[in-house]
C-alpha cells in the first residue's frame, strides 16, 4: 500500500500562514509515502515567493515531486517570461522540471504543462507524451501509474473547458496504451475527481483525473481550501487495485479536516 499527499496551487505571497502550518503539522501525521504538489507554487514568480515555497517545502515529510504551474514562470516581465521563464523555479525548487518517482508499486512522472506564449492555459507536446509513456512502460501491470501536471486532464462539464491541457486527446490515447492509473493536477482550485470514460471513451479503458484544490492560499474562486490523500492498495488474486482518495478542507479556524472519503476498484 501507497500513501500520496497531493498539494497544489499554494500561490506564496497569497497565502495564509495558519493554513500552511496546519498543513505541515497534518502531513507529518499521515506520513505519506509521496508528497506531490501539482504546480503554481508562487504568485509572481519572484524571488522572495519561490524562497518561502522552498522553505515551506523544507517543512514537509520527503520524498516530494513537484511540477510548475502557469503562475510559476513571469507574468509581467516579459523579456525574463521569453528568454528564462523557469530561472527562479530551478533556482529554489528544482532544476528537473519532469521529474520521476518509482518504488516498486508505484511509477509517478510529472510533465511541465506551462508555456510562455500563454499567461494561463497549459499544452503537452509530442516530445512529452512520448517521454511519459517511455517511463510508464518500463513498469508491470501490477504498478500503479500516475501522471502530475498543473493543467487538468479533465474539467468538470460547467467550467470553462479551455483550462483543459491542449492535446489531451492525443496525449490520453498515448497514456491509455501504457495503463495509466491517475492523473493528478490543480488549476482550477476546486477539489474534483472525475473517470476518463466520458470524455475520451477510449475502449477498455478508465483512469481517473484527481484535482486538488487551492491548498493554503486566499484565491479561493468560491472554494474551500484543500488536499488530497491518496491510499492506493495493489491489486490481489481476490480483488482489484483499490485507490481511496480523501479530500482535506480547512474547518474554518484551526486545522484540516477530512471531507469524506471515495473508494474506486481499479483493474
Amino acid at each position: 500500500m501507497r500513501t500520496i499527499l497531493h498539494l497544489s496551487d499554494l500561490h506564496f505571497n497569497k497565502i495564509d500562514p495558519r493554513k500552511a502550518a496546519a498543513l505541515v503539522e497534518a502531513a507529518h501525521g499521515l506520513a505519506p509515502d509521496l508528497v506531490v504538489v501539482s504546480g503554481d507554487l508562487t504568485q509572481r514568480a519572484r524571488a522572495r515567493q519561490f524562497m518561502a515555497a522552498r522553505h515551506f517545502l523544507d517543512q514537509l515529510p520527503r520524498p516530494q515531486l513537484v511540477v510548475p504551474g502557469n503562475h510559476d514562470i513571469p507574468t509581467w516581465n516579459m523579456w525574463g517570461r521569453l528568454t528564462e521563464p523557469m530561472t527562479h523555479y530551478r533556482q529554489y525548487i528544482s532544476s528537473d522540471l519532469e521529474p520521476t518517482y518509482s518504488d516498486g508499486e508505484l511509477i509517478v512522472v510529472g510533465v511541465n504543462t506551462t508555456r510562455v506564449l500563454t499567461s494561463k492555459y497549459g499544452r503537452i507536446n509530442q516530445l512529452q507524451i512520448q517521454a511519459v509513456a517511455d517511463h510508464l512502460r518500463q513498469s508491470g501491470e501490477a504498478v500503479t501509474k500516475m501522471i502530475v501536471a498543473h493543467h487538468p486532464f479533465d474539467v468538470p462539464a460547467n467550467d470553462n473547458q479551455k483550462d483543459l491541457v491542449g492535446r489531451s486527446v492525443l496525449a490520453m490515447d498515448t497514456f491509455a496504451r501504457c495503463g495509466v492509473d491517475l492523473l493528478l493536477g490543480g488549476h482550477l482550485h476546486r477539489a474534483n475527481i472525475n473517470g476518463t470514460a466520458q470524455r475520451y471513451r477510449i475502449r477498455g479503458h478508465s483512469a481517473l483525473v484527481v484535482q486538488a484544490g487551492t491548498a493554503i492560499s486566499g484565491r479561493l474562486r468560491g472554494e474551500t481550501n484543500s488536499w488530497n490523500m491518496l491510499r492506493i492498495y495493489p491489486a490481489t488474486a481476490e480483488s482489484p487495485r483499490r485507490i481511496e482518495i480523501t479530500p482535506y478542507v480547512w474547518n474554518g479556524c484551526t486545522h484540516f479536516t477530512a471531507a469524506g472519503m471515495r473508494a474506486f476498484g481499479h483493474t
